[in-house]
């Protein structure tokens, strides 16, 4: 019979390594699968100035560098494989890495992460963490001063265009119809912002710049008019998709695919299988949030352990 793993964590990023480190210090052995972007969104990302113990700020590769050796210097071994369908029907569980071999795992932490949704612009690639970017909490602060543009007319939208108006001289916002997906309280929020200007049905058309964000393309899908954003960012908030689809028959999750977690705690619907990071949170997507709660899962999943050891105990008693 094949090894059964105390804890494996599937995918890596701030959550996924944060499980690792806990998880390894506690003497239970986890195997991480790194996925198929080894260091989750943070790898795309540029400058990291608002984690804690980083006073001069970080590149986001180094610093899933870091996480990845802290992880490794306690013992988690961390495999270059993808985990692509997972059997939660039968416990151990039963994960099944790169459509081949087989895993078996007493505890899960799920730590896949979610997605942002990009527009597929030209420009819009080349330019990522260069002034294109899916996070204007994370990456507003650099262009503070600055005329900045953002695209999104939900709430999402709406909170980081508030945001961003705190900190840039003017935010151009972008919706592509003549109204607002968001509630009304947000929508009216950013309508009282003094430099915030929302342009009604005009969706972007292109990110113009050579090494960085010089402009934005537009064009008024009504009049068919183009014209040129004269802006040093381009931000876009028109949601997030989580990594999760291969346990949508298993986990119970929102309408957009979010796992569900029992509150206060990363346990999900099924015994033994934690989640932690981006899978499960559709509000704050941070890096310290997402290590946070992978801290969390790590040690849910050692409870879980040791009350399954206890419960071995007294039945052979």
């Amino acid at each position: 019979m094949s090894k059964v793993e105390k804890v494996v964590i599937i995918g890596s990023g701030p959550a996924g390594y944060t499980a690792a480190v806990y998880a390894a210090r506690a003497g239970m052995e986890p195997v991480l699968y790194q996925g198929d972007q080894p260091g989750g969104q943070l790898t795309i990302t540029t400058d990291v100035e608002n984690y804690p113990g980083y006073p001069e700020g970080v590149q986001g590769p180094q610093m899933m560098i870091d996480f990845q050796k802290q992880a490794e210097r306690f013992g988690t071994r961390i495999i270059n494989g993808m985990v692509t369908a997972v059997d939660f029907s039968t416990y151990p569980h039963t994960l099944t890495i790169d459509e081949k071999e087989e895993v078996k795992a007493q505890t899960v932490i799920i730590s896949t992460g979610a997605s942002a949704k990009w527009l597929g612009l030209p420009g819009e690639e080349r330019l990522n963490g260069m002034g294109v970017s899916a996070c204007a909490v994370c990456d507003g602060f650099f262009f503070r001063g600055q005329e900045v543009a953002i695209v999104g007319g939900g709430d999402s939208a709406c909170e980081e265009a508030s945001y961003l108006s705190n900190i840039c001289k003017k935010v151009y916002m972008l919706v592509r119809r003549d109204e607002m997906r968001a509630s009304k309280i947000m929508e009216n929020r950013v309508r009282k912002a003094k430099n915030i200007e929302i342009l009604w049905n005009t969706e972007a058309t292109e990110v113009l710049g050579d090494k960085e964000v010089e402009g934005v393309k537009i064009i008024n899908n009504q009049s068919n008019e183009e014209s040129v954003l004269d802006v040093k960012a381009f931000f876009i908030a028109i949601g997030h998709k989580p990594n999760t689809d291969i346990f949508k028959n298993y986990l119970d999750m929102d309408e957009t695919g979010y796992i569900n977690t029992i509150p206060g705690s990363t346990r999900t619907n099924v015994e033994g299988v934690f989640a932690c990071g981006d899978a499960q949170d559709s509000i704050y997507r941070q890096a310290v949030t997402a290590a946070g709660t992978g801290c969390m899962a790590a040690l849910d999943a050692e409870r879980f352990l040791a009350e399954k050891e206890s419960e071995l105990v007294e039945e052979k008693n």
